[in-house]
């Protein structure tokens, strides 16, 4: 048994079965061998991970490029995913040109900076967009596109998309159907029910962060929830909800999945650790909001039942400055991505709220076989890509969002004492981050063809 690396003395977790020691043998890109300690396996390289935890490479599926420094994205962000133990992330464009020329332009700017392997969603918006979505699945190997339920009207022109209505998205789901293995992203908010509240809570005055969460009560979240779930239902399409945040919503899932299965959630880092009555202000801002200590202790409860499926980022690389605004003309959103598996280390698994293979499923195999990339990624076996994430569960570290790279210079979490990181990052047998500092080369990720399976 020669390798040319063997990552030994590490404890693996794995999505399927509670941690145990092994040694991982990896030839070339994929791993070759999941073995008991001892073994006497050879190897050019010898990764000593004594008092390690080893994951799979962990998955981010909800990042947005275009919010940064164009070009250099995929360089500073690709950086701030490695710091964060992340081997793949799936990136979102949004706007109402042809994703195929998009796609052409995007794709080797990031295949030149990359350091760890992505991947694209299509925000579906326009008429062009549902005639080209079998070509995009099948040409370019997009197989899950966003559609926004709250862009009606003008609401999504500040992005430069004008806005659509129910039959469209039925249109949206039908053909996503008809496409096999193909996954619609639902952003489920009613924003006619937004708007009314919106414009009386601002002609009242009223401008604080717990505010802008009244004004999108959880029934805004909830009842369009429901309609796409009927929606998807009586068309036989895959739907994923993003950034779920309210019991009522989670509720609502449970009930429909007993009649449906076809439907998978994911929840994001600050609905877990943030309430309304946060004291941060404008940087606070996000859409959904912050909600009540009750809904961030639903969240806590779907992560542990299993009915939240996926943790993600929804990473917005802005600048603090983009914050530092009165609330209603504050950006939404904030960076998130290399702080996800420390929250879930030191709020999740130390104060005994998750398993480590229950944080194993939520960041590598859930997120691989929802999205389609699991026949290369998301667990640690034989023949998969050698995605790999070291993690000292006792490492303690103070949050500086300086130190880990990203575009946007600010954290939610920054001052912040986390127990838990990883202290490196494998992608295909390479290590491009060890203890903080990147040790790989800008053009080492690849981009991952997804297949629909019609």
């Amino acid at each position: 048994m020669r390798f040319d690396t063997l990552i030994s003395n590490g404890i693996l977790v794995c999505p399927d079965r509670g941690p145990f020691a092994a040694d991982i043998g990896v030839t070339g890109e994929h791993i070759a061998a999941v073995m008991s300690p001892g073994q006497g396996a050879q190897a050019r390289e010898i990764i000593d991970a004594s008092g390690q935890h080893i994951l799979p490479g962990l998955i981010d599926t909800h990042v947005h490029f275009g919010f940064a420094e164009p070009v250099t994205e995929y360089t500073s962000e690709t950086i701030y995913a490695a710091q964060g133990g992340f081997t793949t992330v799936l990136g979102y464009f949004l706007g109402s040109r042809s994703y195929r020329d998009v796609f052409a332009e995007e794709l080797p700017l990031a295949t030149e900076r990359a350091f760890v392997d992505f991947g694209f969603h299509f925000c579906a918006a326009t008429e062009r967009h549902l005639e080209e979505l079998a070509a995009y699945a099948h040409d370019l190997g997009v197989t899950s596109f966003k559609y926004f339920m709250n862009f009606k009207g003008s609401e999504g022109l500040y992005l430069g998309v004008e806005g659509t209505d129910d039959g469209y998205f039925y249109d949206l789901l039908a053909k996503a159907a008809s496409l096999g293995e193909v996954t619609v992203v639902v952003h489920t908010e009613n924003i006619e029910l937004v708007n009314r509240m919106r414009q009386k809570f601002q002609s009242g005055g009223r401008n604080t962060l717990r505010d802008w969460s009244l004004a999108k009560p959880p029934i805004t979240e909830a009842e369009p929830t429901v309609r796409a779930m009927m929606l998807a239902e009586h068309l036989g399409a895959r739907i994923y909800i993003p950034h779920l945040s309210t019991r009522s919503a989670l509720n609502e899932v449970r009930r429909w999945r007993e009649r449906y299965a076809n439907i998978f959630v994911e929840t994001c880092p600050h609905y877990l650790t943030h309430t309304m009555d946060a004291d941060i202000g404008s940087m606070g801002k996000a859409n959904p909001p912050f909600r009540s200590a009750d809904d961030v202790a639903a969240m806590w409860e779907g992560l542990a039942d299993g009915s939240i499926d996926v943790v993600a980022s929804d990473h917005v690389p802005r600048k603090r400055s983009t914050k530092d605004k009165p609330l209603w003309q504050a950006s939404q959103g904030f960076p998130g991505t290399a702080t996800i598996l420390p929250i879930l280390l030191d709020q999740g698994y130390h104060r005994g709220r998750l398993s480590l293979q229950r944080i194993a499923q939520l960041l590598t195999s859930r997120p691989a076989e929802i999205f389609g990339i699991a026949e290369s990624k998301g667990r640690v076996a034989p023949g998969l890509h050698a995605d790999l994430t070291l993690v000292n569960l006792d490492f303690e570290r103070v949050v500086r969002a300086e130190e880990l790279g990203s575009y946007s210079d600010y954290s939610l979490y920054d001052g912040w004492r986390l127990k838990g990181w990883p202290r490196r990052t494998i992608v295909r047998g390479a290590t491009v981050m060890q203890d903080g500092v990147m040790t790989g080369a800008g053009g080492h990720g690849r981009y991952i063809r997804r297949a629909a399976a019609s």
